[in-house]
């Protein structure tokens, strides 16, 4: 099971170095969960990639429930084992490319992690410079199987 995405035996390794950087290049993702009985429900997610894992928060953009009876939320708390995937499209076809990763989600609401992941979200989203993140929950995935596809 990886820990990491970057292979920590050999960080240089150019598939490692290349599934990172098509990560932290990425504007949205897909997230897959399931609820216990398996039914699936996929959304799109803004995402930060720490070299070890993604975090997506629950922001301010208008949802009809609350952050924590959201579906993605309940179904993280019911059946942890969650999917996302990474995807690049472009009329070339020799441009394709996508990052499949399964793993682990859980809701973080507090601690360093989070305030960590705050701060890579804004970099990454100016939007979020402006919204209450630090106060909201946010999805830590870690990956315990990484597979990528194309032109990374």
């Amino acid at each position: 099971m990886p820990s990491s995405i970057i292979d920590p035996q050999n960080p240089d390794m150019p598939a490692s170095r290349k599934i990172a950087a098509f990560l932290r290049s990425a504007r949205v993702a897909h997230l897959a969960t399931a609820d216990r009985e398996g039914r699936p429900h996929v959304i799109p997610i803004c995402f930060a990639f720490d070299g070890e894992g993604l975090y997506s928060p629950i922001d301010e953009k208008p949802k009809k429930r609350l952050p924590l009876l959201l579906k993605r939320i309940k179904n993280i708390r019911e059946n942890p084992h969650v999917s996302v995937v990474v995807d690049r499209y472009d009329d070339d076809w020799r441009r394709l490319a996508y990052v499949l990763i399964t793993g682990r989600a859980k809701v973080l609401v507090k601690g360093q992690r989070h305030q960590r992941t705050v701060l890579l979200l804004r970099r990454k989203y100016p939007q979020y410079r402006h919204m209450a993140i630090q106060d909201r929950p946010m999805i830590q995935i870690k990956p315990t199987r990484v597979k990528s596809w194309g032109n990374l």
